[in-house]
């Protein structure tokens, strides 16, 4: 499966992307966000959406709202509640005074709440909310008419053009995101914004090539576990060639996704399944990435085991 890249963007400045549209690239470059994650400056009669604030980064809301210029921000607009994307939600409100739009059940309510609650079909701005779970189970996408252009889609991180998304449970739903990939083929979007990386202008073999992908993976488990029982930790290592640290509790964490998706359909079963699970320790896994987190080390810990007991559980066929 072949991905999108792009150089390094500028940092501190406003990007043209399309008619009426900027993006300010987020200081958030990693292994798991590419560049950093993309803050889009949408213009309206009003003025300014901003969607997804970004980081929790002074120097970030500075660059948004020096590239708004006299322009006011009125509103932002969330795809999902995880802290790359929100962080910088409180700082932005505080300059700005502009209310917070999202799906109205937070996947972080410790952390971000929107002040104004959205669902499947609601509108603002001209955008049309679009639920997309999967990556997230309050993640949303807006579709968008551009004149001249057609219907795009800001996918946010439901689809990516520079790399496959993480479904990492419990938040992280398979059977959601399969059913969140299959509802975007039909639809008429010409062009994905995503939450990281370039624009893609082919979306539609992009959706089509992630479906097969993880439907590749899947028969690739099925096979290993008719030979065998196995645990998550070692079906990652043959489906995955993963040396980063990260990358390799990614590759673990989308294989027990697919294995919980499997167990729903009856086609694994999980062996000696521990009676007490660390996931149910954790309010939200994402509070581990938030910086302002009391006892972060304490939480990291309790991640820690529960990647390490989730990575030792152990799965057979059901056939």
């Amino acid at each position: 499966m072949s991905f999108l890249t792009e150089p390094e963007p500028p940092r501190g400045v406003a990007l043209d992307v399309l008619p009426g549209i900027r993006r300010v690239v987020a200081r958030n470059p990693s292994v798991m966000t590419y560049h950093g994650t993309n803050t889009y400056l949408l213009e309206g009669d009003e003025g300014l959406t901003v969607i997804d604030p970004g980081p929790d980064d002074a120097e970030h809301v500075a660059d948004v709202v020096r590239a708004a210029g006299k322009t006011p921000i009125v509103r932002l607009v969330l795809t999902h509640a995880h802290h790359d994307h929100h962080g910088a939600a409180k700082a932005m409100q505080s300059a700005t005074g502009a209310p917070a739009w999202g799906y109205h059940t937070s996947g972080t309510p410790s952390q971000f709440n929107a002040d104004q609650p959205l669902d499947d079909g609601d509108e603002v701005a001209g955008l049309k909310a679009v639920f997309t779970p999967g990556h997230a189970p309050d993640h949303l996408s807006f579709a968008y008419h551009v004149p001249g252009i057609g219907q795009i889609l800001f996918s946010g991180d439901h689809v990516m053009s520079w790399s496959s998304s993480i479904v990492n449970p419990p938040d992280g739903s398979m059977v959601d995101y399969y059913r969140s990939l299959e509802l975007l083929l039909p639809r008429p979007d010409t062009l994905y914004l995503p939450g990281h990386g370039p624009a893609d202008p082919n979306p539609h073999a992009l959706v089509e090539s992630l479906l097969k992908h993880r439907q590749m993976r899947e028969a690739t488990i099925l096979a290993e576990l008719k030979r065998g029982p196995a645990t998550v930790r070692q079906i990652a290592a043959q489906l995955y060639a993963k040396i980063n640290e990260h990358l390799q509790i990614a590759a673990e964490r989308n294989v027990l996704a697919h294995l919980r998706k499997l167990q729903a359909e009856a086609l694994v079963e999980e062996q000696d399944a521990p009676e007490e699970s660390y996931a149910d320790l954790l309010k939200n896994g994402d509070d581990l990435f938030n910086p302002e987190t009391e006892d972060r080390d304490a939480l990291m810990k309790v991640y820690r085991k529960m990647v390490d007991q989730d990575g030792s559980r152990r799965f057979s066929s059901a056939a």
